[in-house]
């Protein structure tokens, strides 16, 4: 039987990348990677469930994917993050972003850029567990169970 690695070790085994130092990444390059493995798992949930249309999977996925969404899931989590946790969304949070989201506010926008921060944070350092445990809270607090 072949063993189960994760999708970040096949990556780096596959590209030869070699993990970097982690305290080197600015958090809005965690906020970059977080935003795409946030992405693939709320897809991977909804594509789980069921063969549908484009067009409803796209509307299906625009509900969690949003920065009003995020922040409502990150603003939920908040007393459940570790103090490293916190940490992290709170450099995502205060990062200067060059750009906002076109249907939220500044406010919202900085909040989903922490959690995103966190989510690519956990990514990189491989605790997949843990950033999976965080997204499922994080939609179930805030009340918007997929």
């Amino acid at each position: 039987m072949e063993e189960s690695i994760g999708i970040l070790q096949a990556i780096r085994g596959v590209f030869g990348c070699r993990g970097q130092d982690i305290r080197t990444y600015s958090p809005l390059t965690l906020a970059y990677i977080g935003d795409a493995v946030y992405d693939l798992v709320i897809r991977s949930v909804i594509v789980e469930r069921g063969n549908r249309s484009n067009n409803d999977l796209h509307k299906t996925a625009i509900r969690y994917v949003s920065a009003p969404a995020q922040a409502g899931m990150i603003g939920a989590l908040l007393e459940e993050l570790t103090e490293e946790e916190r940490e992290v969304y709170q450099r995502g949070r205060n990062a200067k972003p060059h750009t906002t989201a076109k249907n939220a506010g500044y406010n919202e926008y900085k909040k989903a850029t922490g959690y995103e921060a966190l989510l690519g944070y956990l990514y990189l350092t491989d605790r997949t567990e843990r950033m999976l445990f965080l997204i499922r809270r994080g939609i179930e607090l805030a009340g918007m169970e997929l």
